[in-house]
């Protein structure tokens, strides 16, 4: 596999890992006792990276070089904290726009949602550790540039996430097709997150239960919905329309 974000071996790793190298996607070789990867390990959970712990055959197609039995993807882009980005949101003079994606897989869709998104002045977009399109070079392509321009949090617990917006004064909106509420009947001029789920699975159940409310875009036609990059544009507009206005 020839990819310049993409690494394996004990050492490589490891040297990524201490020169505080974003990496997207870590793979450990599942019951692995080497003492060196159980010192990457210890040194991936104090940095918060999420390691996925994944048969042998996994990482043999990965590459076909001794990975010695982890392999790594580093992302072209800096993730940030939510958590740590908050403070400054709140204390700004403008109103907070998150954007959290539930599960978008697709980098197509990921990266025009990042577009758009930043078009639009969000302040800053959450994803989950897990299910999520890879922020490689064909997301940064498909974003045209974009997700450089803005702040991307990847976090573990994206119920947290939402519980932590929610204590912090932001308004919870929740994008369904099966919603009553329309997004021309809903209020964006105060502070607010909008999650978008995805295609195939919609907003997972815990996420939905948290919201203040759950919106929809009307549909006149045949088609029961729009793609998700499509509507997450149309409903970021609109609250820009509103708060311009």
């Amino acid at each position: 596999m020839k990819n310049d974000f993409f690494i394996y071996g004990i050492r490589p790793i490891q040297e990524a890992i201490e020169a505080n190298q974003t990496i997207d996607k870590l793979f450990v070789q599942k019951g692995s006792n080497n003492d060196q990867i159980q010192q990457i390990i210890k040194q991936s959970h104090a940095k918060n990276l999420l390691v996925k712990f994944v048969p042998v055959e996994k990482l043999n197609r990965l590459t076909n070089h001794n990975h010695q039995g982890v392999c790594a993807f580093l992302s072209p882009v800096k993730f940030y904290s939510i958590e740590s980005l908050l403070p400054t949101l709140l204390e700004s003079k403008k109103i907070p726009l998150i954007l959290v994606l539930d599960s978008i897989t697709d980098v197509r869709n990921f990266g025009a949602i990042v577009r758009t998104a930043e078009c639009t002045k969000v302040d800053a977009i959450v994803i989950p550790a897990e299910r999520t399109a890879a922020l490689n070079e064909d997301a940064v392509k498909t974003s045209a540039g974009a997700l450089f321009n803005i702040p991307i949090c990847k976090e573990k617990n994206l119920v947290d996430v939402v519980d932590l917006l929610k204590q912090s004064g932001l308004k919870i909106f929740s994008a369904s097709e099966k919603a009553k509420q329309t997004v021309y009947e809903s209020d964006f001029t105060s502070p607010m997150a909008l999650i978008m789920g995805s295609e195939e699975d919609g907003i997972s159940k815990k996420l939905l239960d948290r919201s203040d409310a759950i919106i929809k875009l009307p549909i006149y036609g045949k088609t029961q919905s729009l793609n998700v990059s499509v509507a997450c544009g149309v409903i970021l507009y609109e609250s820009v329309r509103q708060r311009e206005n």
